[in-house]
């Protein structure tokens, strides 16, 4: 099977999106008012993800303004935010077949929206707004049906899919590149505290389903079946399967 790759023209990217949601607007007058509420009213991407994070966020649409006014001060003390979710976003449109434009991923896609409302919590935790950072975590929860830890180290060009029942620890490390399907979860040992979730090395992939306990080292490319339990370290470039995460072949190619 051939894998699915798209090229993205990454220096026109938001041009790009905006003219599409132009195109959608103008076809699509019911969606005008949405289309251009989260895109077409702003000037560069941050600007949109903001906003569009905005109405999650808010209780009330009369917070909307203020959530956005806050997001957009988060951004510009941390602009790695937005890079990330940019790497996000190249990452869903260059693997994902079923995507059709440049923008749904953005609007519409909960494991997406889920990630970077991580991102801001975590900016938030980081900077000792504790307050904020646990408000959007539960927020993402009661929204989404995705639990990732504010204090979680989550890299970028991370693809959730589908996303829903995701479980992400407190100390769990999530490099670049990684796959998580839905249902997956990267949990702690039991006890109270201390270096206790899995590690998760640069563009491992983790099947629907797959349960992770412990301060493990989940390696480098390693593949993690559907359904696997794994509660001792995957060698890199190996994939383990069944609920005792048995190796199959040891290494992929």
């Amino acid at each position: 099977m051939t894998e699915f790759h798209r090229e993205i023209d990454v220096e026109n990217l938001w041009p790009t999106i905006w003219r599409e949601a132009r195109t959608a607007a103008d076809k699509f007058p019911l969606l005008a008012d949405f289309y251009t509420r989260n895109l077409l009213n702003h000037a560069c991407f941050g600007e949109a993800l903001a906003y569009i994070l905005a109405e999650k966020l808010a209780d009330t649409p009369e917070h909307i303004n203020h959530w956005q006014c806050y997001l957009r001060g988060v951004l510009e003390k941390d602009p790695a935010i937005e890079q990330a979710a940019l790497k996000d976003l190249l990452c869903q449109l260059q693997s994902n077949a079923s995507i059709k434009d440049h923008y749904t991923p953005v609007l519409y896609f909960g494991g997406y929206q889920a990630l970077q409302c991580y991102r801001f919590a975590h900016s938030c935790w980081i900077s000792d707004q504790r307050p904020m950072a646990n408000y959007i975590q539960g927020k993402v929860v009661s929204m989404f049906g995705v639990d990732i830890h504010p204090a979680a180290k989550v890299g970028a060009g991370i693809f959730l899919d589908h996303a829903v029942g995701i479980v992400i620890g407190e100390t769990a490390v999530v490099e670049d590149d990684v796959t998580l399907f839905q249902n997956v979860t990267l949990g702690g040992t039991g006890k109270g505290e201390g270096d206790r979730h899995p590690k998760v090395r640069q563009g491992a992939f983790i099947g629907s389903g797959a349960v992770i306990f412990g301060n493990i080292e989940i390696g480098a490319g390693a593949k993690i079946a559907g359904g696997a339990v794994v509660v001792k370290p995957v060698a890199p470039q190996t994939t383990v399967v069944g609920p005792l995460a048995t190796a199959l072949n040891q290494r992929v190619a």
